[in-house]
């Protein structure tokens, strides 16, 4: 009798294998059209572009000048988005407190705007005729159409994507250890250094990355809030939309680069959360 029941189990089990491929296979044919609507364009600018003619284009002045200030500004927008961000991510994860939503909403805010919302709202405030204008005149300040106006435009974007993975991140910590080190006569600082931040150090990570990866893209709050400048304001993206209309072939090897940087963060972030536990 058990001779006769193993074959059978085999058989239903080498049927359910095929029954479920099907229905995979078809999935598989079904996003095909969007997946080669997503490529196609990328395939596109790097066939267009060679390694010579990216080459020559590198070595014009205005192409490096473009490149050397997005990192240098990107950079910049990093190192505010942890000192600023950090506290308000750990906040919103850790504590309760009143018009808590209304924060959280705010935060989430920036990555919903038309960019260009972002750019004329960062005018007004920071602006000679702006909401501060007049502050910051008195002061002897000028920001807007300065390169500190481009880490401004860009961390006005960018940052909530580090602040939600540091939310995501804190909101880990299982409160029975922040009591228990507590407990031991651990202070709020040394609870977040010696406890929340390794726990949420991955998720921090990723979101700093993303963080970085948007603030080298932006175009639209930039271009208004610091105008479009070549080796003061000039960002790759904003080169790309002048190198449209001026030399197509600078436009193309900043685009490439853009492709590059970009497909290596996000390539980065995937290994980092697949190295979490």
């Amino acid at each position: 009798m058990s001779e006769s029941v193993f074959p059978q189990t085999g058989r239903q089990e080498s049927i359910a294998q095929v029954s479920l491929s099907q229905p995979r296979d078809l999935w598989r044919l079904l996003s095909l059209p969007l997946l080669l609507f997503m490529i196609l364009p990328l395939v596109a600018l790097l066939w267009r572009t060679t390694p010579t003619a990216a080459l020559q284009q590198l070595g014009q002045p205005a192409v490096w000048q473009a490149v050397l200030l997005s990192f240098q500004t990107t950079a910049a927008t990093v190192v505010l988005t942890i000192i600023l961000g950090t506290p308000v991510g750990y906040l919103l994860a850790r504590h309760q407190f009143p018009m808590r939503r209304v924060v959280d909403t705010i935060i989430d805010l920036p990555t919903v705007l038309p960019p260009a919302v972002a750019g004329l709202g960062l005018l007004m405030a920071f602006g000679r005729r702006g909401l501060l204008g007049g502050a910051l005149d008195i002061l002897g300040l000028e920001i807007a159409f300065t390169p500190l106006a481009v880490v401004l435009a860009q961390l006005f974007v960018a940052s909530p994507y580090y602040v939600r993975s540091a939310i995501a991140g804190f909101s880990d910590i299982a409160r029975e250890l922040e009591e228990a080190a507590a407990l031991d006569g651990a202070g709020g600082w040394q609870i977040f250094r010696f406890l929340a931040f390794p726990i949420a150090r991955t998720a921090l990570l990723s979101g700093l990355v993303m963080t970085w990866a948007r603030a080298l893209g932006d175009f639209g709050a930039t271009i208004i809030f610091a105008g479009n400048y070549p080796g003061r304001t000039q960002t790759m993206p904003l080169a790309i939309y002048i190198g449209f209309e001026l030399n197509l072939d600078v436009a193309l090897t900043l685009s490439v680069i853009l492709i590059g940087a970009s497909f290596l963060v996000l390539l980065t972030v995937k290994w980092l959360l697949r190295r979490t536990p």
